[in-house]
């Protein structure tokens, strides 16, 4: 099989019949051998019957329903779990990424061997409440990651297949899959300009609260990606270093004591030098930091939790 496109969506009834025709026109006339896996995250409109509906029409269309709305993310995991093409695509349900786009990702994929290519919509028809922070977000993530890229959050991404199979998506993750991608291996990771569809039918899933999640998730998968196998690296470099400037600041305060005492001068109480309170706390705080990555080492070398996603209904 050729292409694997996976469409994650949420209550988008209205976009699933257009949008299978125009992928079925496009995959005819390239002759591409194909499957659809819609993923519904959870909706609560007609999406499923839709998606019933199409797969009785079409065999290459699959169809996996989540019990409850788990976030693009967890969609996009379960996709990729699924997905059996050599080359996989993903895109949104909404029509605003165009199908059209589909020859051109595939053969960057097999002629120009990306690892991974993703989309940049260059010209957007987004409001400027959201088109300004993410230029933002993806400026940082360009900064953080080392990745050329100028919009990582664009959905619409072409995989090999080895990439979605050795990676996992999760929480809010999906904004950040070339990072992922490229900590484990991928390094060959391209763009190309897409064109960006106005909004067709209903209203955008998401809110201001993802510009906080974004943020979050990213400082999340920079220390996950740089210490999630090696916590000790972390947690015991900063509390050995806090221990120390603890150690010695309780080193000098009962040097300066017994240094008074010798020299038969007045001495005060330690206890009642602010710092012997900010050592005592240093010290403790670091103690506690490096036990943290002790038991941090010991927990990531035992466990392999991976997360699950209870699926209502499965077309295969």
């Amino acid at each position: 099989m050729d292409i694997s496109i996976i469409i994650p969506l949420f209550n988008e009834d209205e976009s699933l019949g257009e949008l299978a025709a125009w992928i079925d026109k496009v995959m005819i006339e390239n002759n591409f051998s194909y499957e659809v896996i819609m993923v519904d995250d959870g909706s609560n409109d007609q999406s499923w019957n839709v998606i019933e509906k199409l797969s009785d029409q079409n065999t290459a269309i699959k169809g996996i329903k989540f019990r409850r709305n788990y976030g693009k993310s967890a969609a996009l995991n379960v996709g990729f779990e699924a997905a059996k093409a050599d080359v996989i695509i993903t895109m949104d349900a909404d029509l605003q990424d165009s199908p059209d786009e589909i020859p051109e990702l595939f053969r960057m994929i097999k002629e120009e061997n990306f690892d991974l290519v993703s989309g940049w919509k260059k010209k957007r028809f987004d409001p400027i409440m959201k088109t300004i922070p993410t230029k933002f977000y993806n400026w940082t993530t360009r900064k953080m990651s080392g990745i050329k890229l100028h919009d990582f959050n664009c959905g619409l991404k072409a995989y090999k297949n080895d990439v979605v199979k050795c990676i996992e998506v999760y929480g809010e993750m999906h904004r950040y899959i070339p990072v992922i991608a490229k900590w484990a291996g991928f390094s060959k990771i391209g763009e190309k300009v897409v064109s960006h569809q106005a909004r067709k039918y209903g209203v955008t899933k998401f809110g201001l609260d993802r510009f906080i999640k974004g943020y979050l998730d990213l400082i999340s998968i920079t220390f996950v990606s740089k210490f999630g196998k090696r916590p000790m690296h972390f947690f015991g470099l900063i509390g050995t270093l806090i221990f120390i400037v603890g150690f010695f600041a309780a080193i000098w305060l009962g040097s300066e004591k017994l240094y008074a005492l010798y020299h038969q001068m007045r001495a005060p109480l330690v206890t009642d030098s602010p710092y012997f309170y900010i050592s005592i706390a240093s010290m403790i705080i670091g103690v506690q930091l490096f036990l943290a990555g002790f038991l941090a080492e010991m927990i990531g070398r035992s466990s392999s939790i991976r997360n699950t996603y209870l699926i209502e209904k499965r077309i295969d």
